[in-house]
């Protein structure tokens, strides 16, 4: 593995990336949700600041391929075409941003609207409007890094049974973070030094998504949704916390 590592890159921060990598796929593929999140969590801590959104973005992109790939029969492909538009400009703003939204903020911002999406009736704009939430979701992707919560607030007022609702994810997510592997890749960050190591993790969370669908088809859809909907919860309430702890 010492062959593979990029510059800068501990075994030990190598062996953690890889177990986390693992560990979100089969969050995400048994619960929806949360694994995006707790994998970058894990770059924050064990990769150079540069590569924590680059590297994590084409994780991400590996991983959520994988996982529409495997629920491809149950895809909601109606949701595509707005939000691929509306993620190609927000992208594409994002991108051209010079000075960086405030960290705070965005995790605030992002909390607050998971937890009006769990405990009040969904917006009807997020199950109307794909293409403002594409925008918007891309756009905080190039600053925040994951944002499937967001995401997931659209999909969930879909009102989607759990397998559904696992592929139509994956799949916006997969448009969402090739996109934002494209805008870095066009400013310049280097993937080819990172590139055997992010198979490695694709590869891992490719296992973590296989084992997750097992757990998947053994749920109920009340019960995939009560356990999204803690989930939901708990991010939510790490990223108030992290955004007001970073202002305070």
């Amino acid at each position: 593995m010492i062959e593979m590592l990029p510059p800068d890159l501990s075994h030990a921060a190598a062996l953690g990336l890889l177990a986390m990598s693992f560990a979100g796929s089969f969050i995400t593929a048994a619960f929806g949700i949360g694994g995006g999140v707790a994998f970058l969590g894990a770059c924050a801590i064990l990769l150079p600041p540069a590569a924590i959104i680059p590297v994590h973005g084409v994780v991400q992109l590996g991983s959520n391929a994988i996982r529409a790939a495997m629920f491809l029969r149950h895809l909601m492909w109606s949701a595509l075409p707005a939000f691929v538009v509306g993620s190609l400009v927000g992208v594409a703003v994002g991108g051209s941003v010079v000075v960086s939204l405030p960290g705070w903020m965005v995790q605030s911002v992002v909390g607050l609207f998971i937890l009006w999406v769990v405990f009040a009736r969904p917006p009807k704009w997020l199950s109307h409007w794909p293409l403002v939430t594409g925008f918007i979701s891309s756009f905080l992707t190039m600053f925040f890094g994951a944002t499937g919560p967001f995401v997931a607030g659209y999909i969930k007022a879909l009102k989607l049974d759990r397998h559904a609702h696992t592929a139509t994810h994956a799949a916006l997510m997969t448009v969402q973070h090739g996109l934002k592997v494209a805008m870095f890749g066009l400013l310049g960050f280097a993937f080819a030094d990172w590139a055997a190591f992010i198979a490695a993790l694709i590869l891992a969370g490719a296992i973590g998504t296989w084992v997750g669908k097992q757990v998947l088809g053994r749920m109920t859809d009340n019960g995939f949704h009560k356990a999204l909907n803690v989930l939901l919860i708990l991010i939510a309430l790490r990223l108030l916390w992290g955004g007001i702890s970073t202002f305070l």
